[in-house]
């Protein structure tokens, strides 16, 4: 369909790639907890941004310079790694700053679009899926418009999933309000993921 090479699967990759818990997910979170749903939105906005310039690089071809050069992808990598673990570690150190601390006053929403957005340009897993597998899609001979009708695939289904994070996260952050020590628990754990995530990144690097 569409000339897109076997189209369910690259519907059902989409989806699973979407339905994975990774950084972009604790970053929407993290930012709809926070300061609500036009948070949440911004760090929506900017993960879609980042896969929108991945999409655009796979199409110039940086898939054939990634395989020419290996040693670029491992850079990505590792510097993806890397941010993971900062956002983690940060994440750790604004719940030690003690429990009686005033809360933070809430950010501009162009703050968690701009974390979002270099959540997703370190994101390994968004570098193999846009870079590496996106293409793979694609069937030999097929016009331009193909790519941009695969991309306006991922870009509506992950809209439409990430905006259903947003609404669920926030619903459940209004519920904790009442519970301070649940909160700070909540965003404990989201600072040991962004770390743990990036530590087996890092692990995984050759």
């Amino acid at each position: 369909m569409f000339d897109i090479q076997n189209y369910a699967s690259f519907i059902a990759a989409i989806l699973v790639f979407q339905a994975v818990p990774g950084a972009g997910t604790i970053a929407i979170l993290d930012a709809t907890a926070r300061d609500g749903r036009s948070a949440g939105m911004a760090a929506v906005l900017g993960t879609l941004a980042g896969d929108g310039l991945f999409m655009l690089a796979a199409a110039a071809g940086l898939a054939a310079l990634l395989q020419a050069q290996p040693m670029a992808f491992q850079g990505l990598q590792w510097c993806g790694a890397a941010y993971l673990c900062w956002m983690g570690v940060q994440l750790l150190r604004r719940q030690s700053v003690g429990a009686g601390a005033v809360p933070a006053r809430p950010q501009a929403v162009g703050v968690y679009f701009r974390r979002a957005l270099l959540v997703s340009l370190t994101n390994p897993k968004v570098i193999l899926f846009f870079v590496a597998f996106f293409p793979l899609f694609l069937k030999p001979g097929a016009p331009g418009a193909t790519l941009a009708v695969m991309m306006l695939h991922v870009t509506v289904l992950s809209l439409a999933y990430q905006t259903a994070l947003v609404l669920v996260g926030n619903l459940v952050a209004v519920r904790l309000k009442a519970f301070p020590g649940a909160r700070r628990l909540a965003t404990r754990i989201a600072g040991v993921a962004l770390v743990g995530l990036g530590g087996r990144l890092a692990a995984g690097i050759r």
